[in-house]
């Protein structure tokens, strides 16, 4: 090549070109790997939303367990008495029952849990379970 001409070789060119496509199928794989987090993260808000849903949906609680299925996720809530001396001296009457309710939601192999304390006076207690 003479000195007044200027330009790249084929083999600098097959480099670039090389270099260049390393790098849109690093991109490619990037963003692919974002979308699948991104529907991972909206399943695991949408599983976390029924989660609350169905804790919420008790309203005289009473010891027991139940299951269901909201489209691809599945789920679980069971409720169990606590005990809590603190609420109810020894000696006197139980004023307060204390329940766990905990749910959890299940789907592709994964799974959210949520659980809560609800506290409700005895007379509730024992008028919602027929004791």
């Amino acid at each position: 090549m003479s000195r007044g001409q200027h330009g790249f070789t084929l083999l600098e060119v097959l480099v670039a070109l090389a270099i260049l496509s390393l790098a849109i199928v690093a991109a490619v794989q990037g963003f692919a790997q974002g979308l699948r987090l991104l529907k991972l993260a909206g399943d695991h808000q949408h599983a976390a939303l029924i989660a609350d849903q169905k804790l919420h949906e008790v309203i005289e609680p009473s010891e027991g367990r139940q299951t269901g299925t909201e489209g691809t996720f599945t789920w679980e809530r069971t409720t169990t008495v606590v005990e809590a001396p603190d609420l109810n001296p020894s000696g006197a009457p139980a004023r307060w029952h204390v329940y766990r309710i905990a749910v959890a939601v299940r789907w592709g192999g994964r799974q959210v849990e949520l659980d809560t304390l609800r506290t409700v006076p005895a007379r509730a207690a024992t008028a919602g379970t027929g004791r």
